[in-house]
């Protein structure tokens, strides 16, 4: 069973007793006066549960900074991956346990899915004329994050001349070196990760030359994970030459301490995904949940964000962005929920389970 762990206890602030703290909280500027109610009930509920798949020490400095302006209120952050956060906040809601106040994943089309089957409750942050359209569905769904999908590489593997900056140069790539990538190169399981079906199936839905580049991938007999770390850990060290499809913020943060660690964001499009938050509609502590998805989505939670590996969804925070037209935003909405159709998962898997069997049985 996953242990929940205060995030609170790993900064030494954070374990102070609520009256030991600074004073009463302070509303925010243009909030308006109602905010002080809510304020005052966050206070009484006194803690917040988040279940999340963002890193837990990317989440501390955005936790002391929230304690710091809302005193008095625990913050408990379970990390947990996105096929079982879903699975648990469903079965944890039927059987009415006790369970998340805030549900926050990359699986954009399961928040999606949880949203529209009922699970979220409406609300109208005050942060929301800061946001952009595409960040909001139906005063539920809000994403926090704007985070490009990129390639990650090893240096000493790929030389400069060599490095993919599109999707057909790097299938270009991969069918030239296909004998010397065998067993290096990773990608996400789309069968196993839903955050990996996420992006292979908007990939898809961009181009239909994406059948073309799995197959260069598949021939190479490619080393599938269901998350990005270990595809990171795997091109630094050099046992992966290449990785596909990795949340590029996390490989820009981890290329600083590893020099052979290269990125890039293909030219011809980026996707750029959001982590998207809802207030559980059973949250057990809603008023502090509304508090800390506003914080999230306020100027001083998203630079807090934008300090670490988490891009901030707000334009109006200094940042580092892609063009316009090389960025392919997927749109927080209903048009997520059409690849969860079972029937079309089904057909989708099944396609890609053909391509990496034929391209594995190529000499």
């Amino acid at each position: 069973m996953r242990i929940f762990i205060p995030v609170l206890a790993l900064v030494a602030l954070l374990a102070l007793p609520a009256d030991a703290q600074s004073p009463a909280a302070r509303r925010p500027d243009g909030y308006p006066r109602s905010y002080d109610a809510t304020m005052s009930e966050a206070r009484a509920e006194g803690r917040v549960r988040i279940y999340a798949n963002a890193d837990r020490a990317e989440l501390v400095p955005v936790v002391a900074e929230f304690k710091r302006r809302f005193p008095g209120i625990k913050v408990f952050y379970a990390d947990v991956g996105s096929t079982e956060m879903y699975d648990r906040y469903v079965r944890e809601t039927r059987a009415r346990q006790y369970s998340a106040d805030i549900v926050w994943s990359s699986a954009m089309d399961l928040q999606i899915k949880l949203i529209n089957d009922g699970y979220a409750q409406q609300y109208a942050s005050p942060e929301k004329p800061y946001l952009p359209s595409t960040a909001v569905w139906k005063n539920m769904g809000f994403g926090v994050t704007a985070e490009p999908i990129g390639i990650v590489y090893n240096r000493k593997l790929v030389p400069a001349g060599q490095v993919p900056r599109s999707h057909q140069a790097l299938e270009d790539l991969l069918r030239a070196r296909r004998a010397e990538f065998a067993g290096k190169v990773a990608t996400f399981d789309p069968v196993r990760s839903n955050t990996g079906y996420l992006y292979l199936s908007q990939d898809f839905q961009t181009t239909r030359d994406t059948r073309s580049l799995v197959e260069a991938i598949a021939a190479t007999r490619p080393v599938l994970s269901t998350s990005t770390q270990p595809m990171l850990d795997g091109v630094a060290s050099g046992r992966l030459a290449i990785a596909y499809n990795v949340i590029g913020s996390y490989a820009l943060e981890q290329a600083r301490r590893h020099p052979d660690l290269g990125v890039v964001f293909p030219q011809d499009y980026t996707l750029v995904t959001s982590r998207i938050a809802f207030i559980s509609r059973e949250a057990r502590h809603p008023a502090a949940a509304r508090l800390f998805l506003d914080f999230l989505l306020s100027r001083a939670g998203q630079t807090q964000l934008a300090r670490h590996s988490l891009w901030p969804v707000r334009t109006d925070i200094a940042a580092r962005r892609l063009p316009a037209g090389q960025a392919r935003v997927v749109r927080v909405g209903p048009q997520l929920l059409v690849n969860l159709d079972r029937l079309t998962r089904e057909r989708f898997l099944r396609e890609w389970n053909a391509i990496l069997t034929t391209g594995k049985d190529k000499p």
